[in-house]
């Protein structure tokens, strides 16, 4: 036997198994027999343990360790790894608490939840982005083999709405530009471009005039991670002709010379000046798709244009309408 009782007065086992040395505290242990008896019990867990009978204990480890492991996956494979970095902050915010992350339990996901819907008055849409990156980090700390569970995934998502597709109405599209005149001008050529191209918010505010050329915009850096050129109509043409190049980006705050970083507030102030209500400026991107299948531009077209991954993702603006159905059958019947 391998115990020593400390000059601390407390008792102190070491011994190795199979090259493994240990020097473990005998906890509560009040002389040799019972640090020879606790001894017993930690060689026989680590045998067990080494033998596969047992999980092998893993080492605490704490939230900016997830955080380490997510940043640098997420600036090795995705380009706009930047985006996520307000959701780690939120993230490091609630969980860097001091408790290790291996103690977090689907209870404890399930509490964050309603912290986000209560609180921080959270959709279901907004909780679920918080979530995905959450569980990513825990996986990626597993596949280190770091940790053995995820309790977002036994926790699980929460359902979304995503069959509500709000869109500009021609009338109110022109109440829409009459208030940006009158409230928030510099708004103007960020809202023409993203009614004329369907790009998403982030791609207009950090396009630059490199990325203009030959008639095309040419979008290097987007959400599905593949490049792709959208036309420039002559609408929008004429409009980008209007804007002094001061800067490389096309829209540069003046005090700056940066890219706008928050429109939401001047956005916010036109909506109301406008009377248009439960409309984000995403749904300028839902404008530009609906229009574009209503017309009966192919599905495969505005799937290239707006840039969606998957084609399941046009698809939600493909509604039939009687007379596309009744032309449809007028094909079949003059073939």
């Amino acid at each position: 036997m391998a115990v020593k009782q400390h000059k601390n007065g407390k008792w102190y086992a070491k011994f190795t198994i199979k090259g493994v040395t240990k020097h473990l505290l005998c906890p509560g242990a009040t002389g040799q027999k019972q640090a020879e008896e606790m001894e017993d019990a930690f060689k026989y867990k680590l045998q067990q343990q080494m033998n596969g009978v047992i999980p092998k204990e893993q080492k605490n480890i704490y939230f900016r360790r997830l955080k380490e492991l997510y940043t640098r996956h997420a600036k090795n494979n995705h380009k706009k790894h930047q985006v996520k970095k307000y959701y780690l902050d939120k993230l490091e915010e609630y969980f860097n608490n001091g408790k290790p992350v291996n103690d977090i339990k689907p209870k404890d996901i399930e509490t964050f939840k309603t912290y986000l819907r209560e609180t921080r008055h959270l959709k279901n849409s907004s909780i679920n982005r918080y979530l995905e990156i959450l569980s990513k980090m825990f996986n990626l700390a597993i596949v280190n083999g770091e940790l053995s569970e995820n309790p977002v995934s036994k926790s699980g998502f929460l359902k979304e709405d995503n069959h509500t597709i709000r869109f500009l109405t021609s009338e109110e599209e022109q109440r829409l530009f009459k208030s940006i005149d009158s409230v928030a001008p510099y708004l103007r050529p960020i809202v023409t471009i993203a009614l004329q191209t369907g790009m998403r918010r982030g791609e207009i505010l950090n396009l630059q005039w490199s990325d203009i050329k030959n008639g095309y915009i040419e979008l290097l850096e987007t959400k599905s991670g593949k490049m792709r050129n959208i036309p420039i109509s002559s609408t929008l043409s004429d409009v980008l002709a209007t804007i002094p190049q001061k800067s490389s980006y096309v829209f540069a705050n003046p005090k700056t010379n940066k890219p706008y970083t928050d429109i939401k507030k001047s956005w916010k102030n036109v909506l109301d000046d406008a009377e248009i209500s439960n409309f984000r400026f995403h749904d300028l991107r839902h404008t530009v798709a609906t229009r574009m299948v209503e017309k009966g531009i192919d599905l495969l077209v505005v799937k290239d244009i707006l840039g969606h991954a998957r084609i399941e993702t046009t698809l939600r603006y493909a509604h039939p309408v009687p007379e596309r159905k009744q032309a449809a059958i007028d094909v079949l019947n003059n073939y």
